[in-house]
């Protein structure tokens, strides 16, 4: 497996080569984040901008990645067109594309650039207050995308039961096939009663459209009394519930579990309303995505290799919490 710090520098110069491509003056670049996507910080006279070198793949086995990712843009740019909510600014390259390719130390990624934005992430501290505001955020999200049409070269990740449990995905170069296989004999089977009991909910389409799917506090900026919604990389058609879900997973197993989960529905539904019965069915199909995805990812990233034992205790414990449904509310 390459060093964490040897993936870096080769996606570095990847980012330096297309940066080139964008009418932005010389400035700096400094790393922020290498786990599913690479992604770096440029500040400059321009401003300060998030440069994304894309992972192959990221959106399915059989999905080209730059139309995966001009529609993510052509969604932010209809949100950002049709609603005073703060989401990212896409930045066109020099000759007008939102998406490029770019080659360096033989290396070619797909990449793209958003505006930077500022703010506070409560992630590791978070108040009833925060999620009543990503609750509100989430259902208006949810009403816009109600409303819009997308281009008819729209196409998304399809977040249904076949892409949660078959073999569409492909985690970090593993295929989600290849995932299942390397799961703890026990792991699997936990998963995969997961797997039946929720193939039929998953099946049904009631409230179901384009959804964020990672809009967990960690992807929420607070500031100045207001929240900022960012990373939509995951963006896709699937269960309203299920972006309820992600906002809950992390703090289902917390002592405050209960105000939180209270504060987020209210927020929502202070907008638009929805039916959450099987709330924990869906944070149960969280953890096993984010498991899925560690443990493709921890193929090839050193960081990620090193904690998978303890993500796979952590799903184990997590579905014991989520295995009795608390029932509508």
């Amino acid at each position: 497996m390459t060093s964490r710090l040897a993936q870096i520098g080769r996606l570095r110069r990847v980012a330096v080569a297309a940066i080139a491509r964008y009418d932005l003056p010389e400035g700096r670049l400094r790393f922020v984040t290498h786990g599913e996507n690479t992604t770096f910080r440029h500040d400059s006279t321009a401003g300060t901008y998030l440069v994304r070198v894309h992972r192959p793949q990221r959106h399915g086995r059989h999905v080209d990645s730059a139309v995966a990712i001009r529609s993510e843009i052509a969604w932010l740019l209809a949100i950002r067109d049709e609603t005073d909510l703060a989401v990212p600014e896409p930045l066109a390259a020099a000759d007008g594309a939102l998406v490029v390719e770019a080659t360096a130390a033989g290396v070619t990624r797909v990449c793209s650039v958003l505006r930077w934005m500022d703010g506070r992430i409560h992630e590791g501290s978070a108040r009833p207050v925060h999620l009543h505001r990503l609750g509100e955020a989430m259902a208006r999200l949810h009403q816009q995308a109600d409303r819009w049409t997308p281009p008819p070269d729209f196409v998304r990740i399809r977040w249904d039961h076949e892409t949660f449990f078959g073999d569409v995905m492909v985690y970090g170069e593993t295929s989600a096939a290849g995932c299942w296989a390397l799961l703890p004999a026990d792991v699997r089977t936990r998963f995969e009663s997961v797997a039946a009991r929720t193939a039929d909910l998953m099946d049904r389409s009631d409230d179901w459209g384009l959804i964020h799917a990672d809009l967990h506090l960690g992807n929420a900026l607070f500031h100045r009394g207001g929240i900022r919604l960012i990373d939509f990389d995951d963006c896709g058609h699937g269960h309203r519930l299920y972006d309820l879900a992600v906002a809950l997973w992390e703090l289902r197993d917390e002592p405050d579990y209960g105000p939180y989960r209270d504060a987020l529905l209210a927020g929502y539904r202070s907008q638009r309303d929805v039916d959450v019965t099987h709330l924990d069915d869906f944070i149960a199909v969280r953890q096993i995505a984010f498991d899925l995805w560690f443990t493709g990812t921890a193929q090839v990233n050193p960081e990620f290799a090193a904690g998978l034992d303890r993500v796979h205790r952590w799903s184990l414990a997590m579905l014991d919490v989520v295995g009795a449904p608390t029932g509508p509310r």
